[in-house]
C-alpha cells in the first residue's frame, strides 16, 4: 500500500482525535439513541423528561430506556436534574463533547481537501 508522504503526521493527530471522541460516536451511532434524542428534544420540556415518559414514547422497555440514557450521560450528551426521588434528562451536550466532535471532524475535512486523488481514475 502506497504511503502518502506529508500526511503521516496529521493522520496519526486525527486518529488521536477520532479515539478522544469515541464514546461520543458510539453514542450517537445507535439508531435507538438517536431516537431518544429526538423524542425527548420534541417532547418540548427543556427542563427534563423522566425515563418513564421517554418509554411511553418508544418501543423500548424502561430498562432498555435507561442503558440507552446512561450511555448518551457518560458520553457527555445528556444531563441529569434531580427533584427530590424524581430524575429528569434533558438533552444537553457538554461543551468538550461537542467541541472535540466537531474539531476532529473539521481536521478531517481539511486532510481530505488537501488529499491527493487516491480512486485511481484520473491516471
Amino acid at each position: 500500500m502506497k504511503k502518502l508522504k506529508g500526511f503521516e503526521n496529521e493522520i496519526g493527530k486525527l486518529a488521536k482525535e477520532f479515539e478522544d471522541c469515541r464514546s461520543v460516536l458510539l453514542a450517537l451511532g445507535d439508531e435507538n439513541r438517536q431516537h431518544l434524542i429526538l423524542e425527548m428534544m420534541q417532547m418540548g420540556n427543556c427542563a427534563g423528561v423522566m425515563v418513564g415518559d421517554i418509554t411511553e414514547r418508544t418501543h423500548l422497555s424502561r430498562p432498555a430506556v435507561s442503558h440507552h440514557i446512561r450511555i448518551l450521560k457518560d458520553a457527555g450528551l445528556v444531563k441529569m436534574r434531580r427533584e427530590g426521588t424524581k430524575n429528569y434528562y434533558y438533552f444537553d451536550a457538554d461543551a468538550k463533547a461537542m467541541n472535540g466532535l466537531l474539531s476532529m471532524l473539521e481536521h478531517a475535512k481539511e486532510i481530505m481537501e488537501n488529499l491527493p486523488d487516491r480512486s485511481g481514475e484520473n491516471q
